[in-house]
C-alpha cells in the first residue's frame, strides 16, 4: 500500500530524514516511533503531501506523492495531534463540512455524518457544540473528521495525548475496526504500550534514521528470548 525509497530531507543544517526505505501493507496498523526530533513527524508530513522531500520515491496507493500529489490526497486521511475541528459547530455539522469537503454530495454527507456518530460512540452529542465536549470526546471527532471520506490510508499524529483510559480504549476500537476493512494505518505515539498493543510493526528512529523495523513481538524477542522486558526498555535501549 505505502512504498518509501530513499527518503532524504534536510531543513539548513539539519538533516531530519536521512535515507530510509520501508513498505507498508494494506490493512496493516504501522508504528512510526522515535523521541522528539528523531525525524518521525517530519515523515509523517512528507507520506501525507504536507512536505515536499529533497529526495527520494513514495508511492501510495499506486500513485506518486511527489507526481501526483492531488490523487494521494483523495485516498488518505490525516489526524493531527492539534484538534482540527470548529469549535462553534456542532459534532454533526463538523462531519457534514468535512464531508463535503472530501467530495460528497450533501444527502450523502448528512448519511455518512449519522453512521459515523454512532461508529465513534458519539450518537447523543451530534447537536452539541464541540466546546461544549470533553477532550476525549474531541479526540474521537477529530479521527472521525480525518476518515468520513473513507481513506485507504490513515496518518495519525500522536492521536490519544491527554486523554482518559475510556476514550483511549474507544480510540483503539475504531482503529482495530478500521484494519479489518483494509484501512492501512501509519501511527506516531510516545506511549510504547500503545504501540505494542496497537501495531504489526514498528520503525523506531532516532536522528533521521530507522534504526529498527520489526513487530514489537519480534524486538522483545530479541532482546530477551523469554520475552521478559518491556518494549519501553527496548525503545530507550535502542534510542540511547
Amino acid at each position: 500500500m505505502i512504498q518509501v525509497k530513499n527518503l532524504y530531507k534536510r531543513y539548513g543544517g539539519v538533516t531530519a530524514i536521512d535515507d530510509i526505505t520501508f513498505s507498508i501493507r494494506k490493512g496493516e496498523i504501522f508504528g512510526l516511533l522515535g523521541p522528539n526530533g528523531a525525524g518521525k513527524t517530519t515523515t509523517l508530513r512528507v507520506l501525507s503531501t504536507v512536505l515536499k522531500p529533497d529526495r527520494g520515491q513514495i508511492r501510495i496507493g499506486g500513485y506518486s506523492v511527489l507526481d501526483e500529489s492531488q490523487k494521494v490526497r483523495e485516498i488518505i486521511g490525516v489526524c493531527p495531534q492539534e484538534i482540527a475541528l470548529y469549535p462553534e459547530l456542532t459534532a454533526r455539522d463538523n462531519l457534514i463540512f468535512f464531508a463535503l469537503m472530501g467530495g460528497h454530495k450533501k444527502a450523502e454527507a448528512k448519511k455518512k455524518s449519522k453512521e459515523i456518530l454512532t461508529e465513534i460512540g458519539l450518537e447523543n452529542k451530534g447537536d452539541e457544540k464541540v466546546i461544549s465536549l470533553s477532550g476525549g470526546m474531541k479526540r474521537r471527532l477529530n479521527l472521525a473528521v480525518s476518515i468520513i471520506h473513507e481513506p485507504l490510508a490513515l496518518f495519525m499524529d500522536e492521536p490519544t495525548v491527554g486523554i482518559d483510559p475510556k476514550s483511549r480504549a474507544a480510540i483503539f476500537e475504531i482503529l482495530n475496526r478500521f484494519k479489518k476493512k483494509g484501512v492501512t494505518i501509519v501511527y506516531t505515539t510516545h506511549y510504547m504500550e500503545e504501540a505494542e498493543r496497537l501495531c504489526d510493526r514498528v520503525a523506531i528512529m532516532n536522528n533521521g534514521h530507522i534504526i529498527a523495523l520489526e513487530s514489537p513481538h519480534s524486538l522483545k524477542k530479541k532482546f530477551n528470548p523469554l520475552g521478559q522486558i518491556s518494549f519501553e526498555e527496548i525503545f530507550l535501549e535502542l534510542t540511547r
